[in-house]
């Protein structure tokens, strides 16, 4: 049996016995999982290799690419604002960012872009490594992008722009990019490892991310077929060819596993983090947490567990049937990952990563690794699962 480091609380081996099996069953290269409750640390644990090709193991001091999960800070940064005063998510954007107001995109509310309802799913323009370091092309880039479809009128996911996007409005409303937001709204206050744009010294801590195994199966066919008739859809997940669509390429010099883009912000996809940080932050978000109230107020909590994109997209992307989000955050309910209850909120990411928070359960949970899924990836709905068969019996 795999060895796990950590430890899990009484109560909760059903949690610790759901992620020793992803290991005995070859699932995971290495990962981590974390659960707040109560404003308390009762589950953190780690195994496997933070690195599969020099053998170096997953320490308690492991960072991981979060991916998407990265969306879900930048949503918590956004409801931290408006408390703040300094943004009206059901105002238009133009109210802080006059330019975004071209090519169609006038009545754009700001909610709508948190929402993934903006229509700006993929850019007109073609960028490079450069741009992404400078920031203002890629804001430059939005501005002058028509939108796929009219703002406000339906929804798609918005892969990377999203980052982009509500990270201008908050860099308008707060005056920071969204690393240096981060740190001021959740690192700093809750001491918390967790950035956009890693500094030089952390980069070696980053576990390497090992490519997903080769699937076959007449289904992934399937859904390639899909995405290839979808250019929109591949623009948007590659940056119009800048980025891997697979994420890790072996033969790029420019993926998920890049230095370079690690330093990079995009705040759409490249957080790094560790696990028992990320399910601190979420804790802190709903109830009281190393002695702090709690970051967000009643009625932001109302608001972050309301569905606002449901039900059908629009036809230019992989549509996901049954996806549900709330401003900025992944609800409870989407058959595909179900979360802890339906006062659930926060985001998954494209290795399988999870995190949320449960304000009626007073919880915070992450689970991160370094292991990109095959297309039928259980991993944190089995984490989830256990996690609520052990609040039931508490």
């Amino acid at each position: 049996m795999t060895d796990l480091h950590g430890f899990a609380d009484e109560g909760f081996g059903s949690v610790a016995d759901a992620f020793r099996a992803h290991f005995d069953h070859g699932l995971e290269t290495g990962a981590a999982v974390a659960v707040y409750h109560h404003g308390r640390l009762v589950i953190d644990l780690h195994a496997g290799l933070a690195d599969a090709t020099t053998g170096a193991p997953w320490t308690r001091d492991t960072l991981a690419v979060m991916f998407s999960a990265t969306k879900g800070l930048m949503a918590l940064c956004g409801y931290l604002a408006q408390q703040d005063g300094l943004l009206d998510f059901d105002t238009p954007v133009t109210t802080l960012w006059p330019e975004y107001g071209a090519h169609g995109k006038e009545a754009t509310t700001i909610r709508d872009v948190f929402c993934h309802r903006a229509g700006v799913v993929a850019l007109d323009t073609e960028l490079t490594l450069a741009d992404l370091t400078r920031w203002t092309p890629v804001i430059t880039a939005i501005e002058n992008t028509r939108p796929q479809f009219t703002p406000g009128t339906t929804f798609a996911y918005h892969p990377l722009t999203y980052g982009w996007l509500t990270g201008e409005i908050l860099r308008r409303a707060t005056g920071k990019l969204p690393g240096a937001l981060l740190e001021h709204y959740l690192a700093a206050p809750l001491a918390a490892q967790a950035w956009i744009g890693v500094p030089d010294h952390v980069q070696p801590r980053v576990a390497r991310i090992t490519p997903a195994p080769a699937d076959t199966s007449s289904q992934a066919a399937e859904l390639m077929r899909k995405v290839l008739a979808m250019p929109t859809f591949i623009r948007a997940v590659t940056l119009g060819g800048l980025l891997p669509a697979r994420l890790i390429d072996p033969g790029s010099t420019l993926d998920f596993n890049s230095p370079a883009l690690h330093a990079a912000q995009i705040p759409a996809a490249n957080g790094i983090t560790a696990a028992g940080d990320l399910a601190r932050i979420y804790s802190a978000a709903v109830t009281p947490t190393d002695g702090r109230t709690p970051l967000l107020t009643k009625e932001s909590i109302t608001d972050a567990c309301t569905v606002r994109s449901h039900g059908t997209s629009w036809p230019g992307v992989v549509a996901q049937p049954g996806i549900r989000y709330s401003t900025g955050f992944l609800l409870n309910g989407f058959p595909a990952r179900p979360l802890l209850s339906d006062t659930s909120f926060g985001h998954d990411g494209a290795n399988g990563g999870l995190a949320f928070a449960d304000s009626d359960a007073h919880l915070g949970f992450a689970y991160l690794n370094n292991q990109l899924p095959p297309m039928d990836d259980e991993r944190a709905n089995r984490l989830t699962r256990a996690l609520r068969h052990a609040l039931d019996r508490l």
